[in-house]
């Protein structure tokens, strides 16, 4: 078997949420291109559609939008009954739904500081919940959940954000022992400053921006595509004993 076999996604159904904008889109052209079956998860019904429509005619092999908000159990539930009725089985699980709310922590409200928390920690806990049972009546299952940078370190006015993406990699390395009897791997990416809408802000603010590529040793932001190759590694049969890890890919960023 060649090297590149292993990366490989033929026959495989692979979930990403939040998959339909910036990192998730560009992640769900990889393993579309790998050969995956893929479902993309957004609260705007239309945009996922219309993402699997294009991976599908790109690709040609099925691929389903699905509307699903990842903080409400019960829509977690259905999306996953919903996948494994028309596919049969989920095979990987990308969680990388999430926002953002930038804030010193006396600006923030208490319903803003959980809303991260929503979304960002419990529904990545829901999701891999849901998956669970059948990921280890398979004996197989790849899980990514997504952290950032400020899982590691962290800045003024991300209180929010960086509890949850803390939290996130916890959650990871717990899962990883739990599963790890199963054959079910539990990875995190952590992504520094990459060009996609959530970071707009910052993007549009030259002054912010150059702040930030001030940070980073290769002298930019990443842009969406970049995360592909990391994001089918750890997807595939060739990162078979990796498992607990949080890999993070910032250019260099948490080198200083």
């Amino acid at each position: 078997m060649s090297i590149l076999d292993l990366f490989r996604l033929d026959d495989r159904v692979a979930i990403i949420t939040g998959g339909s904008r910036g990192l998730g889109r560009a992640m769900a052209g990889a393993l579309a291109d790998a050969g995956a079956r893929v479902v993309v998860t957004s609260r705007n019904v239309g945009r996922a559609e219309a993402v699997a429509e294009e991976l599908q005619a790109a690709h040609g092999r099925p691929c389903r939008g699905y509307g699903s908000d990842v903080r409400d159990p019960d829509q977690v539930s259905a999306l996953v009954a919903d996948v494994l009725a028309e596919f049969g089985q989920i095979d990987v699980l990308i969680n990388n739904a999430g926002i953002n709310i930038r804030k010193p922590i006396e600006e923030l409200s208490l319903e803003e500081f959980r809303q991260v928390q929503d979304t960002n920690l419990t529904g990545v806990w829901l999701m891999c919940r849901e998956v669970s049972s059948h990921m280890k009546s398979r004996r197989y299952g790849r899980v990514i959940n997504f952290g950032s940078i400020l899982s590691v370190v962290s800045m003024p006015g991300r209180t929010p954000y960086a509890s949850s993406k803390g939290a996130v990699v916890q959650l990871t390395k717990t899962l990883a022992l739990e599963w790890a009897p199963y054959g079910i791997t539990a990875n995190a990416i952590l992504p520094g400053p990459f060009g996609t809408e959530m970071n707009r802000s910052l993007l549009d603010d030259p002054e912010r921006y150059a702040a930030f590529v001030a940070q980073i040793p290769l002298g930019r932001w990443g842009e969406p595509e970049e995360i592909g190759g990391l994001a089918l590694f750890l997807a595939s049969d060739a990162s078979s004993f990796v498992t607990g890890a949080g890999i993070l890919i910032d250019g260099g960023w948490t080198c200083l």
